[in-house]
């Protein structure tokens, strides 16, 4: 299994949202090709034109994602049918 494949699954699976490394959730996301919009700021903008909605994140002190901001990137991408339980990743 690739680390792509892995790091869908341990998005999917929801376990690990409050250990959940910050670069990973950044590389899911342009890997699904969402563009990144420079704020100039600590927090980082994404959104794919074809969908109405942004996902903002911004990482903790020890370089993790917030586990709320994983819980919201993981429903955005089941909402729009960017990735789900069945899928092939």
């Amino acid at each position: 299994m690739s680390k792509k494949e892995k790091l869908f699954l341990k998005l999917l699976a929801g376990n690990s949202d409050a250990n959940f490394d910050f670069d990973d959730l950044v590389n899911i996301l342009a890997r699904l090709g969402f563009k990144e919009r420079n704020t100039g700021g600590s927090h980082r903008i994404f959104s794919l034109p074809e969908i109405e909605g942004i996902i903002n994140l911004q990482k903790t002190k020890d370089g993790k994602a917030k586990s709320y901001q994983v819980k919201q990137v993981r429903a955005f991408l089941v909402n729009h049918k960017l990735i789900g339980d069945d899928d092939q990743v």
